[in-house]
């Protein structure tokens, strides 16, 4: 018997993010497997039906006009979720949907799971004052809210002894969002180089993420400036939007290097597999982290990561294996970044390596590990009993 899954999300497409993929990774694997998921999330101008999915009107951010804030109250969700007769809630956010779909968990006596996405605190930079007390509330908030869910979801390992530090009690299980590596392996080569009419000679360098300064684009592209320096016939590629794009295309001005530096915008899943099969090398300096899926991603098309070591990122890259780790030190960053570049031994060994590390987060056996989690704690609140804590 399958189960029925209610996700509740303050981030969900056509919006793109690493949750937005997360979700759309679980959910196809439990309905291949015969569990129904039923999501709940913002609504967006023109948004499609689709089977599952159920919107709340919703406002534009006033940080990011992208992203849509949901009104969390609906008089239809009470009859749905009876109608439905979740066997589970699954939140994402401990904001907005994520709290109502927390009250509803508790209303209908099913069990809380929450997936730890986003290293809330690293991004009070949007607080325009008081950006440290704002910082401890945050911290205090979200360890409030875990402590009322019966598991927390983490990416990777480093992010839950984070949470034990700050004083989170629940059980908490180390799973990350699974990648379906089988999409990544693709024959086309050049999609990029025709799409932004690069000279075929050139070696590309791609970084993926939302144009936010937690990203840390600004070290990227003044490591770039130096890599380009020594090495003309490279570029570098940046795949994303966000509130930090004119700020950057400017510092690419004030470097000399905008002819160099391509910002694709926005891109659909298949054409992110298109661009990650076109380059030659990913580069990552984000420092806020959890875990990374972009990596994971780049080593499933066989690139090689040249990466700051920080948070969830120093548990994706296998260091001096399918790539390397750095400090956040432009002189080390850009040394590891020329060394693949120039060693085409080195890439293409490490370009075997991280297709094959790839493998071991593939999708199935990520949402195997998930749906093992569900049933546990499900066994465990219809028991009254505690499940096993982290680590797992």
């Amino acid at each position: 018997m399958g189960l029925k899954i209610g996700v509740f999300t303050d981030s969900y497409r056509p919006y793109t993010s690493g949750v937005v993929r997360s979700i759309e990774t679980f959910t196809e694997e439990f309905r291949a497997q015969g569990h129904k998921t039923y999501i709940f999330a913002p609504d967006y101008p023109n948004c499609k039906k689709e089977y599952g999915v159920f919107r709340f009107s919703s406002i534009p951010a006033p940080t990011n006009h992208e992203y849509a804030l949901a009104m969390p109250f609906s008089i239809r969700l009470r009859p749905t979720l009876k109608k439905l007769n979740l066997d589970i809630i699954h939140v994402h956010s401990p904001f907005l949907l994520g709290r109502l779909g927390a009250k509803y968990a508790r209303k209908l006596n099913v069990p809380l799971v929450f997936t730890f996405h986003t290293l809330y605190d690293q991004y009070v930079h949007y607080i325009p004052i008081g950006q440290n007390i704002t910082r401890e509330i945050t911290k205090k908030f979200c360890t409030d809210f875990c402590n009322n869910c019966d598991l927390i979801i983490v990416p990777t390992s480093v992010v839950g002894e984070r949470l034990i530090n700050w004083g989170v009690k629940s059980n908490i299980k180390a799973i990350p969002t699974g990648i379906n590596v089988s999409e990544f392996k693709i024959n086309q080569k050049d999609w990029l180089f025709q799409k932004f009419n690069i000279d075929p000679s050139c070696k590309l360098l791609i970084s993926v993420g939302r144009l936010g300064k937690e990203k840390n684009f600004s070290f990227l592209i003044n490591s770039y400036k130096r890599i380009s320096d020594l090495f003309p016939d490279t570029r570098l590629v940046l795949v994303g939007n966000g509130p930090e794009r004119e700020s950057l295309s400017n510092q690419c001005e004030i470097l000399g290097i905008s002819d160099k530096v391509i910002f694709t915008g926005t891109l659909n899943k298949e054409e992110m597999v298109k661009a990650y099969n076109s380059a030659h090398l990913f580069v990552f300096a984000s420092v806020t982290e959890t875990q990374g899926l972009v990596v994971g991603e780049a080593k499933a098309a066989g690139l090689p990561v040249v990466a700051v070591k920080a948070f969830g990122i120093s548990e994706m890259v296998e260091n001096n294996i399918d790539g390397f780790l750095t400090d956040l030190d432009t002189d080390k960053f850009v040394d590891k970044a020329i060394k693949v570049l120039t060693d085409e031994d080195l890439r293409n060994e490490m370009s075997k390596n991280a297709i094959i590390n790839a493998e071991k987060i593939s999708s199935r056996s990520c949402a195997n590990l998930l749906l093992h989690s569900y049933y546990d704690i499900i066994d465990a609140n219809k028991n009254n009993t505690k499940l096993q804590s982290f680590p797992t």
